[in-house]
């Protein structure tokens, strides 16, 4: 028999890691002999493991050793970083470490080092005049940049399970349901935005064009006008269907207040377009006093940064709107930098893409009325979102009207 010793530390018990450790171990045809575990006895203290792993053969430890690093597990004894550098652009050496967006460290030169710009589905790259690594796109990678290869030096720190029960979060947990109490969300969601707001952090929405036709972009505006909002993401479409409400009082060619298809409606979210194309911009029609409310208006008015990323449905599509898509991932990714919360509305296509980018630590809350917008985005790696399934104009307005009280 072949063995390793492994190393975890963190909350292992309560947040189940222990468990899909010795799980992991046994399902692929090893075994294991735990050496030492320390406990820890308050939700301040952590658990630490040592493990001693047995196999037939290193290929298999090997293979096991890689699965069980999403866990948090390293080995023991850890080599420094095999760094390759790349032979030309967007061309990593074969082996290259690809990372997820949990908290990652890489032993080097005799320390571990944090990894800056956490993102799943990236390489990591070793700035030299910095001394630290970074995750990297691999259509960012160039030629001669310094690439860790093979996962021996890798020590990835997994989300952990909430344990405090006085969280303003603490009553939910990943899983969808719809049977959540509403109310209860709206409050838990209005603490931790006046929390943020105090502290200076940093709030980033994504939202869909649903945000519209269900009656919730006033009081999104509203939230943006009080300093709740730092950054706004979403397509060419929810810009135009706010406008075309601002225009015409219609989205989709539906009146609002009374639910009423107008005539000739199907036209107003173009003529809105050509409305802002004639000023030439979004910000000029506030600047000339055509466009005087709306949360296109307020987000202008706040100065927040904001992206409006383009698809192949676009009408127009707006000036605003960016085309290319690397450039549109440049400055999503550019403004949820630092974000402490981000909050998704019935945008599965740009939720998707935000939680591809956003490291794991990062409050991450999607609110659609449909569930499987959520599980969608726990399978592609964004297991920290939590979902609530309502209608996103009544939370919208339930939300507005309890920062208002």
């Amino acid at each position: 028999m072949k063995t390793r010793i492994l190393q975890a530390e963190g909350h292992l018990i309560d947040s189940g890691i222990l468990s899909k450790i010795l799980n992991t171990i046994l399902s692929k045809g090893a075994d294991y002999r735990i050496t030492s575990f320390t406990v820890g006895k308050t939700p301040e203290e952590t658990s630490q493991l040592e493990i001693e792993l047995l196999g037939k053969d290193n290929a298999l430890l090997e293979s096991i050793i890689t699965a069980l690093k999403l866990f948090g597990i390293f080995e023991k004894s850890v080599p420094s970083a095999h760094l390759i550098a790349a032979q030309k652009d967007r061309y990593a050496p074969e082996g290259f470490y690809s990372t997820s967006n949990h908290r990652t460290e890489v032993f080097y030169q005799g320390k571990w080092g944090t990894v800056a710009k956490q993102r799943m589905d990236g390489a990591l790259v070793y700035d030299e005049d910095a001394k630290q690594f970074f995750c990297c796109k691999l259509r960012d990678l160039k030629a001669g940049d310094l690439v860790v290869c093979g996962s021996n030096s890798i020590r990835v720190y997994p989300v952990e399970a909430e344990r405090d029960a006085t969280n303003d979060f603490a009553f939910m947990t990943n899983t969808v349901s719809s049977e959540r109490s509403i109310d209860t969300a709206v409050e838990s969601l209005a603490q931790e935005l006046e929390n943020i707001k105090t502290r200076g952090g940093k709030t980033i929405v994504v939202a869909g064009p649903v945000v519209v036709h269900t009656g919730g972009a006033d009081a999104l505006a509203s939230l943006v006008k009080q300093g709740y909002v730092q950054g706004f993401l979403g397509g060419n479409a929810i810009a135009v269907h706010d406008l075309e409400l601002r225009f015409f009082g219609t989205s989709l060619g539906v009146e609002l207040k009374t639910g009423k298809v107008t005539e000739h409606g199907h036209s107003h979210h173009m003529r809105s377009i050509n409305k802002i194309y004639g000023c030439g911009s979004i910000q000029t029609a506030v600047d000339q006093g055509i466009l005087k409310e709306g949360l296109m208006y307020e987000i202008i008015k706040a100065k927040i940064p904001y992206s409006l990323a383009g698809s192949i449905r676009d009408d127009g599509p707006l000036p605003e709107t960016v085309n290319d898509m690397v450039e549109a991932q440049r400055e999503y990714a550019q403004i949820i930098e630092g974000a402490d919360l981000i909050i998704m509305l019935s945008s599965m296509l740009h939720s998707i893409g935000v939680g591809n980018m956003t490291p794991s630590w990062v409050k991450t809350i999607c609110i659609d009325i449909n569930p499987a917008v959520v599980t969608k985005l726990s399978d592609r790696g964004s297991a920290q979102a939590i979902g609530i399934v309502s209608d996103v104009g009544f939370f919208l307005r339930s939300l507005a009207k309890r920062m208002n009280a």
